[in-house]
């Protein structure tokens, strides 16, 4: 083979390996919601290939996604919501019988399945509720407003 095209292929396996890592995944409760944070790496313009599951009892139920064919039963209970490198699944009237391993998946489109994923094991009386500050940090634009806060209050362009 070739040297500059085994190389070539290299970096290519490479490249689609970290652009599509599943840096955390977290779960906490809103109201009787379940909520799952995704959160990846993004270093490629292809697009990302996710599949949120729930391992109970050794069997796998796909909940939403765009890998595997989500099951009926979960279908009117989840919203989802994804920006850049974050992906969210809410799991509506969130009781015991979904307690279990949750699990997020990623592979690049039309690459090798080369899947990254995260899981995180849920009980119920275990989760914590979500908090205001994890939503504010999810959409760092407003970050750097927070930041500027004392300077903007030490220049009296506001009073706290």
């Amino acid at each position: 083979m070739n040297p500059t095209i085994g190389i070539t292929l290299l970096l290519t396996v490479l490249q689609v390996a970290r652009g599509q890592k599943v840096t955390s995944l977290t779960a906490c409760l809103v109201d009787q919601s379940l909520r799952l944070d995704c959160r990846h790496e993004n270093t490629t313009h292809l697009p990302i290939q996710y599949e949120f599951s729930l391992t109970r009892e050794t069997k796998k139920h796909v909940l939403f996604g765009t890998i595997g064919v989500p099951e009926h039963a979960y279908r009117s209970r989840t919203n989802f919501f994804s920006k850049y490198n974050l992906k969210v699944l809410y799991l509506s009237d969130f009781t015991t019988k979904d307690e279990g391993t949750y699990t997020c998946a990623l592979h690049l489109s039309g690459q090798t399945p080369i899947v990254s994923n995260r899981n995180v094991s849920v009980l119920r009386d275990k989760l914590v509720k979500c908090g205001g500050i994890s939503l504010l940090i999810q959409n760092t634009s407003w970050l750097p407003l927070l930041l500027s806060l004392p300077l903007l209050q030490a220049m009296d362009f506001i009073s706290l």
